[in-house]
């Protein structure tokens, strides 16, 4: 008898000592911090629905959280989750983005959920109801892409038969991102390592410098070295005359610079996007692209080292050489 008495003791003490860690770890449970609603995005309300149903409880300050997510040690979890994704996109301060800005996010989104990278599969888990269906799906890029026909809209289009020339600088006018990504001409002389067009008709032209080209050829780029420089020249697409799809009004051109010890932050990589003729940098702090730019780099890219449009290895080499 006095062994299953001891049996019975070892487990009494055992479930008084996990009760007493579960208790104390509460006095350790940081809330989230609540903030207010400022501004909210003004989009159709069947869009607005999805994104209050599948994002809202991390992408914004009107958490609805369950009772286990804010127990601890999960409750430190959801927090960090949160945190992150506040400072990624936030729909309670969506009234501080620009036009511009609100369609970037919006692809940005559009981009997330048809990989199937947003909302996470660990939150759906525990909140089937915020799984994204393709209806959804369909609802958001319809709206998005209607951002910009709008824009389209406001701007008379001219039919041109060569693209618009991407501006010259001179070396002391060349624009700085602020994050320290410095803008150069150089990038027209590169080698083209990709092309790519993208669902909102627009043409896109990827240059790689020496290092860059090297390490696609070589297949090295896991990680990129430093010194890797990538430029997307982005233009609109425009048909001709004869019906052919032709590069029209320059965009912008966004910088990829590889800097591990620099841009720790950001996988080792400086993004930077210069706009319009007048090559206005976007971003007003260096935080930019811990807000926007990386989170879809480690979502949709991380296979490729962070970075879209890498050739397909049958065509790396020979792409490179043919298109120089």
């Amino acid at each position: 008898m006095e062994v299953p008495r001891r049996k019975k003791k070892r487990l009494y003490l055992v479930l008084l000592v996990i009760i007493t860690l579960f208790v104390g770890l509460q006095f350790f449970n940081q809330p989230i911090i609540g903030k207010p609603v400022t501004g909210t995005i003004e989009a159709p309300r069947e869009v607005t629905a999805i994104l209050e149903r599948s994002c809202y409880s991390c992408h914004s300050n009107e958490q609805q959280l369950s009772w286990f997510e804010q127990v601890a040690p999960v409750s430190w979890l959801v927090k960090k989750d949160v945190d992150r994704a506040r400072e990624v996109m936030n729909f309670s301060e969506w009234g501080a983005l620009s036009p511009a800005e609100h369609q970037g996010k919006m692809y940005a989104i559009l981009n997330m959920v048809q990989a199937g990278k947003m909302p996470l599969p660990a939150y759906t888990l525990l909140h089937p109801a915020a799984k994204i269906s393709e209806d959804d799906i369909a609802v958001i890029k319809a709206y998005t892409l209607s951002l910009s026909k709008d824009e389209a809209n406001k701007t008379a289009v001219t039919l041109v038969e060569q693209p618009e020339v991407i501006p010259d600088r001179l070396p002391d006018t060349l624009p700085i991102s602020a994050n320290g990504v410095k803008y150069t001409d150089a990038f027209k002389d590169w080698k083209v390592i990709s092309m790519s067009t993208l669902f909102d008709h627009s043409i896109r032209v990827i240059y790689g410098n020496d290092i860059a080209v090297k390490a696609v050829e070589e297949e090295k780029f896991h990680p990129w070295p430093d010194g890797s420089v990538v430029v997307k020249a982005v233009w609109e697409q425009v048909e001709g005359a004869d019906g052919e799809i032709r590069a029209g009004k320059f965009i912008n051109a966004q910088f990829m610079e590889k800097n591990a010890e620099k841009y720790k932050d950001t996988e080792g990589w400086g993004f930077a996007k210069f706009s319009g003729q007048k090559l206005i940098p976007t971003g007003k702090t260096a935080l930019f692209a811990q807000q926007s730019c990386i989170a879809c780099h480690r979502q949709l890219a991380a296979s490729t080292g962070y970075l879209f449009d890498v050739p397909l290895k049958i065509n790396r080499k020979g792409l490179i050489q043919k298109n120089n």
